[in-house]
């Protein structure tokens, strides 16, 4: 089990506390500290030595502090998780279980729901991410800033397109060969990446609603701070030019291309400046670094055996922007029954 981990040590101590009530007789915890600056490390090999502690030079974020972990974790199956969550007692027996019921599954999401309004989708990862052929991500159970109550609507264990790295379990090897994380990401959306380079090698990713994990969001990065827009303006960009084909990819850019122009508009008229600057950011980013997605898209023509159309069969084929705003559709299961706008 690996969790990144970056200043905030009451956070990690309730977390590491609920670990501690986990009913399965067999877990390794790897904590891989990013450079913190409030005495986290002193206090782990204080108060939990049979942790094993990763003290990275620096903040490589989620994604980097991930793969560090992970080379120094000995199990099988690796699981991440966020250091700002609970989780119930008997949380892991059914994501192994899921992950074992068959050799195509590559990754499994418990349900996530809010911490402090525990009958909450979580914003990240609710009951499993989806994708709209755009790239823009969004969840069973919360669909933009719209999260709803569960009310088991979406019990139903089922292939999903992208595991929230709030929590989630892989196995080992395949994390290996899909080349982990990728570090340009930095935080936000190296899972979907993660999850979509799974899928390019023709593996499954699954939601498990019997596992349950409590999550308290936006803690290590407020949700709307400048870095937070651009992060995920930027990655969500990235993997549309890097993860499709380069006709599909081309086709799509200037659509997508068309809509952030929009949402800056959008935010202009509301005077939000820190979503502004994100969106200029992560676009001036795309403009000065084509290298790093041709990079990107040789190292996916390696691991391909998945076209374009097979794998855009479990993506939303309209936009969910539309859907959303001008449609009104406000919940998963609206949206997936609406016109393919």
């Amino acid at each position: 089990m690996i969790i990144p981990h970056w200043n905030g040590i009451e956070v990690l101590s309730e977390c590491l506390d609920s670990l501690k009530q986990s009913t399965y007789p067999n877990i390794e915890i790897v904590i891989a500290d990013n450079a913190s600056s409030d005495g986290s490390q002193d206090w782990i090999k204080k108060h939990h030595p049979d942790v094993i502690l990763v003290e990275n030079d620096q903040n490589y974020g989620y994604a980097g502090g991930c793969n560090r972990g992970a080379k120094n974790a000995s199990g099988d199956f690796i699981l991440f998780l966020n250091n700002d969550t609970i989780q119930n007692s008997n949380w892991l027996e059914p994501l192994i279980s899921r992950l074992e019921s068959d050799p195509t599954i590559a990754a499994v999401q418990p349900k996530i729901r809010n911490y402090y309004q525990r009958d909450l989708f979580d914003y990240a990862g609710g009951a499993g991410g989806e994708m709209d052929i755009l790239c823009f991500p969004f969840a069973r159970g919360r669909v933009f800033h719209h999260q709803e109550v569960d009310t088991n609507q979406y019990d139903n264990p089922k292939p999903i397109f992208w595991s929230s790295g709030t929590a989630f379990i892989v196995k080992r090897e395949l994390f290996r060969k899909a080349g982990g994380f990728d570090e340009t990401f930095f935080a936000h959306m190296e899972e979907i990446d993660l999850c979509w380079r799974f899928q390019l090698m023709g593996y499954s990713i699954w939601f498990e609603p019997q596992s349950l994990v409590f999550h308290k969001n936006a803690v290590t990065l407020p949700a709307q701070s400048v870095m937070k827009y651009y992060l995920n303006h930027r990655n969500s960009l990235l993997m549309l030019l890097s993860n499709y084909s380069l006709p599909m990819a081309l086709y799509l850019f200037p659509i997508r291309f068309g809509l952030e122009w929009v949402a800056f508009l959008f935010s202009l008229v509301h005077r939000d400046w820190n979503h502004m600057i994100g969106i200029l950011k992560a676009l001036t980013w795309i403009l000065f670094h084509p290298r790093v997605i041709l990079r990107k898209r040789k190292e996916n023509r390696k691991i391909r055996v998945k076209k374009d159309q097979s794998i855009t069969q479990n993506i939303y084929q309209g936009s969910i922007v539309i859907a959303f705003y001008l449609l009104g559709k406000k919940t998963y299961r609206d949206i997936a029954s609406s016109p393919r706008t």
